[in-house]
């Protein structure tokens, strides 16, 4: 990338996540050659699409498979790359300071520096929130990073390989896993559990019935799953599930995390090998702390309807770390892929305009529905916007081709057309020559 002179406008997103990066790439394609200086931050080295964290998770994707560079997509669309996690802020000076990156034997090898910037974009997305739940922080494994969804994966196939060379029985809480939270990532992750089991148990761990041995329990405090859904389609998802042989536990506040299982309020105790943290979201708790930037009761940023937050024009915040108006309804727009997908769009063209002085247009949030993933090309939901009067409820393998869909909307944002089509073929040739499930 050529030299900018000292007068060109500093653009710095903050987070890599499915907004952030695919503003980077836009912004860095419109402006990054000659006219603005586009810098991303970002703790990780590598991106894959939140989406997919629970197939990452179960075993059934390799992270490999998906994950994407910062540094090569950098290169590709004329952004900076800065590795760091933002911890500071200070709006005077205009620096977002990031902190220092140490390898995996705690050996500093990023000092701890500051960024400057004259419009900032924060993007950091959210994280599972334990509610204050005793044992959850120690003994349960939440799914809100590439690192965490390996995490699981291992120690899913750990206990696996475990079971197959034991000589004595099974512990009562051997092979089990509790899922907490029955929202979209906790049904999601049993349905695909569930696959990733049976698909173990095909190569060569002959000694695990799955059936049998194998117990997935998905433990949900309200009376039923998916409540952005429609009850319809919740009841739809529970049926599902309790074919597949996952347990659905309903109306089950979990009261506190053990090593060997969770306790449930009415007294019950599910033992359990490995607990994972699906239930409730918030924003970093950094947030609060960013200079005197307002946030609400999740720690979200306020922004108004150009994005730009509440106390500081120069600084906007999209995707889940975001507490957005939305127009005619109570709530603010839903933490969603679809909302960060849309405001990135946006401020595309936001930035372009603050940049020449123009007026800046509003976000208008369209709700395209929802889907849930059920493993094996199936999933339902919603889809919504300009297919018909209302909502299309869709199941099966129609709603399964609409989820992987929406996945290549994501890969053609970041990488076109021509690199989206290789990229999906060079994935179905590299799933058709290995195994179903990660063995290691």
């Amino acid at each position: 990338m050529p030299a900018l002179a000292p007068s060109t406008p500093r653009v710095v997103i903050v987070g890599g996540g499915a907004g952030g990066l695919e503003l980077s790439t836009r912004l860095g394609d419109a402006l990054g050659r000659h006219r603005a200086s586009v810098t991303l931050v970002e703790r990780g080295l590598s991106h894959l699409w939140k989406p997919l964290l629970h197939q990452a998770a179960a075993g059934t994707l390799g992270p490999d498979e998906q994950a994407l560079s910062y540094v090569a997509q950098s290169a590709r669309h004329h952004f900076s790359f800065r590795l760091g996690a933002m911890d500071g802020l200070d709006r005077t000076r205009r620096l977002v300071h990031v902190a220092p990156t140490c390898d995996a034997d705690g050996r500093e090898i990023v000092p701890r520096r500051s960024v400057p910037y004259d419009i900032l974009v924060i993007a950091i997305g959210s994280r599972s929130t334990d509610f204050g739940t005793p044992g959850a922080a120690a003994h349960a494994v939440a799914l809100d990073t590439e690192a965490q969804a390996q995490l699981v994966q291992h120690r899913l196939l750990d206990a696996c390989i475990a079971a197959q060379t034991q000589a004595g029985a099974l512990r009562p809480e051997q092979l089990r896993l509790a899922i907490v939270g029955g929202g979209a990532t906790g049904v999601e992750l049993a349905a695909e559990l569930h696959h990733a089991t049976r698909a173990l148990a095909a190569y060569g761990l002959d000694r695990i019935d799955p059936a049998r041995g194998v117990r997935i329990e998905l433990i949900e405090a309200a009376e039923r799953l998916l409540p952005p859904l429609s009850p319809r389609l919740s009841r739809a998802a529970a049926a599902e599930l309790r074919r597949l042989g996952v347990h659905v536990r309903l109306n089950a506040r979990v009261s506190a995390v053990h090593a060997d299982g969770v306790r449930t309020a009415d007294g019950a105790f599910h033992p359990a090998e490995l607990v994972i943290w699906a239930a409730g979201i918030k924003a970093p708790a950094c947030l609060r702390e960013l200079d005197g930037l307002d946030t609400n009761h999740a720690n979200q940023l306020r922004v108004g309807a150009t994005l730009q937050t509440t106390r500081d024009a120069r600084v906007y915040a999209l995707g889940d770390c975001a507490a957005c108006p939305w127009p005619g309804h109570r709530d603010t727009v839903p933490p969603r892929a679809q909302a960060a997908h849309q405001q990135a769009a946006l401020l595309v063209d936001q930035i372009q305009r603050q940049l020449a002085g123009r007026p800046l247009r509003g976000f208008c949030y369209r709700d395209f529905g929802s889907l849930v993933s059920l493993g094996e090309h199936a999933a339902i939901g919603t889809l919504m916007g300009g297919l018909a009067r209302g909502s299309l409820v869709v199941e099966g393998r129609l709603a399964g081709l609409a989820y992987w869909l929406l996945g290549r909307r994501h890969l053609y944002a970041l990488h076109g057309l021509r690199r989206t089509v290789a990229l999906t073929v060079a994935h179905a040739l590299l799933r058709s020559a290995g195994p179903r499930v990660k063995l290691h």
